[in-house]
Parts: C-alpha cells; sequence; structure tokens
C-alpha cells in the first residue's frame, strides 16, 4: 500500500472528498486544500456519474415520498374540476391541480420530517420541506398532467377501467420523470430533493 505523500498534514488528508481525490494528490504531491487542484469529480456525462446506487436508492425513496404527496394533491383537484367544469380550461383546471399538488407534498413531508426527526417543531419541519425541490414537484406533476390529458382528455369516468389504468400510467409518468434530476442533485450538489 503506498504511503501519503509526507507533505500531506492529517487536517488536509481529512478534508478531501473521495478516495480518488485523495489517492491523486498523494501521488502528485499536490496541496488538497487548493480548490484550483482538486480532481473534478466524474462528469455528468460519464457512466461513473451516474452508478453510485446508494444515491439512486436515496433518490427513488426522496421521488416516491413526493409522488405520493404531489399526485394525492393534483389528481383530487384535476379529477374535482374536470368532473365539476367540464368547461374549464384545460391549462387552468392543470395549474389549479399543480397548486393543489405542491400543497399537499408540503403538509405531506412536513408531517413526515416532524414524525422521523426527534425534537423537530412543526415549523422548523416546514421550514425544512419549504427546501424541497420544487423544480422537482413541477416536473412531477407536468408530466403526470399531461399523461393523463392525453390518455383520457379530461374525462373523468371512476367506473371505467381505462380511467383507473390512465391514471397509473400519469403516475408511472410523474415518478420517472423527475427522477434523474433528484438524483443529479443528491450526487453533484449533495442536496436531497426532498
Amino acid at each position: 500500500m503506498r504511503q501519503p505523500h509526507v507533505g500531506l498534514s492529517k487536517a488536509r488528508i481529512a478534508f478531501t472528498h473521495t478516495p480518488s481525490q485523495s489517492q491523486h494528490q498523494a501521488n502528485s504531491g499536490t496541496s488538497c486544500c487548493s480548490k484550483s487542484k482538486e480532481k473534478p469529480a466524474p462528469s455528468v456525462f460519464s457512466k461513473d456519474f451516474w452508478d453510485d446506487s446508494q444515491s439512486w436508492q436515496r433518490s427513488r425513496i426522496n421521488t416516491f415520498r413526493c409522488l405520493i404527496g404531489c399526485t394525492t394533491g393534483d389528481f383530487t383537484a384535476m379529477w374535482y374540476l374536470q368532473y365539476n367544469y367540464p368547461t374549464m380550461s384545460p391549462m387552468l383546471s392543470m395549474s389549479a391541480a399543480m397548486a393543489a399538488g405542491l400543497s399537499t407534498s408540503l403538509v405531506l413531508e412536513t408531517f413526515l420530517l416532524k414524525r422521523t426527526i426527534p425534537g423537530v417543531t412543526y415549523k422548523s419541519a416546514f421550514k425544512m420541506a419549504m427546501e424541497m425541490s420544487f423544480a422537482s414537484m413541477i416536473a412531477m406533476e407536468a408530466a403526470e398532467n399531461a399523461v393523463d390529458w392525453h390518455l383520457m382528455g379530461g374525462q373523468v369516468d371512476f367506473v371505467d377501467p381505462k380511467f383507473w389504468m390512465a391514471a397509473l400510467a400519469s403516475a408511472g409518468a410523474g415518478y420517472l420523470v423527475p427522477l434523474p434530476y433528484n438524483y443529479w442533485r443528491l450526487k453533484a450538489l449533495g442536496k436531497a430533493c426532498h
């Protein structure tokens, strides 16, 4: 096993972000504390960037939690408006549905944070929930609404199996569309979307 470069202090070794950076810096003799000389993280276009099973697992769980919250409000509002106000503009009903989806997602995330983090207050949990990625949620709901509208054309028929199949397909699209973004945000920025 190679010994670290003599000039590197323990603090500098601890500062490194990945074993590959540490090994590279130890071999080259450069200071790891100099940002301009750090080995860059894998490119988003490389296979290595997208090959982190732990980040994928965390992203899948976070995206699924968001899907539950967003879909609850989004579908409830969209179906209510399409059923009771069939002449309403699709853009208006989808916008209202997306606002409802964002709201229910915030409520669900606040409740989950309060329940899972010991000692956190509802106020603090709500502030944490507000730091979620709204870009991810909007992409999720836009995908759901677009697929639902494409398959059902704004028709709500709770007894038709096609209606529920369209809802399932819509939810699947809502899950898949933001998943790569959620992974990227976690892997590249170290920020969980939810």
